[in-house]
C-alpha cells in the first residue's frame, strides 16, 4: 500500500496550473518532479504540504484523507532553495529547532541533533555561526534541520538551485544516501535532468500541469515515451521516420532497426538516436554488424569522459553525439563514419 496517493488533483488559477495528477509513492521512496519553470512542480508540491488547497482531487497520506488538515499538523518537513536558516543561531541550535518546537525531553532534543549532525558530516562545526559556513555546508544544516523532527515526509523545492555545478553534482548524491539511510519518504522538486537521475526512485515529469511520463530513472533515460521527454533529457538526435515491412525505420539519414519494434503501432515515428550510441568506425576492421552514417563534423568539444561532436548529414539533418575520449574523432570539417548501437536506438510513437 503507498504511503501517499494523489488522486486526479487539480489547482486553477487564471489557468490550470495543475491538472488531474494521479500518483503513488510508497513509504522510503524518492519521488522526483521534474520539468521546466511553470510545469506546476512547486504548485503540486504546495499542494501536498497544505500550503495550498486543490479545486479538486483528494490527497491520502497513510491511509488518511489530508482535506481540511492544516500544514503544521501534517507533519510534513520542508526544505527550499533558499534555506531559511536563523543566522543568528549555531550550527547545533539551527538543527535543534525542529525537535524544540514539538517540546521533546530535553535528552531527546540532544539525541535527534547528535544523530543529524553526525549524518550530515557537521559534528566539528556544531557551535559554528551558519553565516560562517560555505554554501555547501549550510545546505546540510538546513537538510539536518528539516530531517530532525523526524517527518513523514519530506519534501524539498529546488534545494541544490543555488549552487554551483560541482558542489550541486557531489551534494545531490550525498542528499540520496542521507534520505536512505533514514529510510525517508521524499518528494524532491528540481528542473535538473541530472539531479533527478541521481537522486530520484521515481521521475514524474510534468508539463504545463500534467504527467508526461513516471518511471524509474533507467526506464525514463533508455525508454522516453514522448517528445517532450526526450528533449526535456537532452535528447538532439530526433529523426521522424516511417516503419518499414521488414521492421525496420525508414529516416532521411538511413534504415535502422532498432530494438522493442513490435511494440509500436503507429506507422509514422520519431527515432531517437541516444548521444552516447555512437563509436567511430574503423576503416581496417571488418564490416560491423551495427549500421554504419557517415557526416561532416562540424563541431567538437573535450569533455573530458567524453568527446561531443556535431555531425552534419548530406541530407541536411545534424546529430549530436558522445565519443569515448580513448580515440580523438576526426577534426572539425573532416568525414567521420561512426556505427550506432541498436540498444542506443528508441522509437517514439506520435501522441
Amino acid at each position: 500500500m503507498a504511503l501517499l496517493e494523489l488522486r486526479n488533483l487539480t489547482k486553477i488559477y487564471e489557468q490550470p496550473a495543475v491538472k488531474g495528477i494521479s500518483l503513488t509513492l510508497e513509504r522510503g521512496r524518492i519521488l522526483c518532479l521534474l520539468g521546466p519553470s511553470g510545469s506546476g512542480k512547486t504548485t503540486l508540491l504546495r499542494l501536498v504540504a497544505g500550503l495550498e488547497q486543490p479545486d479538486e482531487g483528494q490527497i491520502i497520506f497513510d491511509g488518511k484523507d489530508l482535506e481540511g488538515v492544516a500544514p503544521h499538523r501534517r507533519q510534513f518537513g520542508l526544505m527550499f532553495q533558499e534555506f531559511a536558516l536563523f543566522p543568528h543561531k549555531s550550527v547545533y541550535d539551527n538543527i535543534a529547532f525542529g525537535p524544540q518546537v514539538q517540546k521533546k525531553p530535553p535528552d531527546e532534543i540532544q539525541r535527534l541533533t547528535q544523530e543529524m549532525l553526525e549524518l550530515v558530516g557537521l559534528t566539528d562545526k556544531a557551535g559554528r555561526n551558519v553565516a560562517d559556513l560555505s554554501g555547501g555546508e549550510r545546505q546540510r544544516v538546513a537538510l539536518a534541520r528539516s530531517l530532525a523532527p523526524r517527518p513523514g515526509l519530506l519534501m524539498l523545492d529546488e534545494p541544490l538551485g543555488a549552487l554551483d555545478r560541482a558542489l550541486r553534482e557531489r551534494l545531490m548524491l550525498e542528499i540520496r544516501v542521507i534520505l536512505k539511510t533514514l529510510n525517508m519518504t521524499a518528494i524532491f522538486v528540481t528542473h535538473d535532468q541530472s539531479e533527478a537521475l541521481a537522486v530520484a526512485d521515481k521521475i514524474a515529469v510534468m508539463n504545463r500541469g500534467r504527467l508526461e511520463q513516471v518511471d524509474s530513472p533507467e526506464k525514463l533515460y533508455l525508454h522516453p515515451q514522448s517528445m517532450f521527454v526526450a528533449r526535456f533529457l537532452g535528447f538532439k538526435n530526433l529523426l521522424p521516420g516511417n516503419i518499414t515491412p521488414d521492421g525496420g525505420v525508414q529516416t532521411d539519414v538511413g534504415l535502422f532497426y532498432p530494438p522493442l519494434l513490435s511494440d509500436v503501432t503507429q506507422n509514422s515515428v520519431t527515432l531517437v538516436l541516444r548521444p552516447e550510441c555512437a563509436r567511430v568506425a574503423s576503416p581496417d576492421s571488418s564490416p560491423a554488424p551495427m549500421p554504419v552514417i557517415s557526416g561532416r563534423v562540424s563541431s567538437r568539444l573535450f569533455t573530458g569522459q567524453s568527446y561531443r561532436i556535431g555531425v552534419d548529414m548530406s541530407s541536411g539533418v545534424k546529430m549530436v553525439f558522445d565519443l569515448p575520449n580513448e580515440t580523438p574523432p576526426p577534426a572539425v570539417g573532416r568525414q567521420v563514419d561512426l556505427n550506432l548501437k541498436p540498444s542506443g536506438m528508441v522509437v517514439i510513437e506520435s501522441s
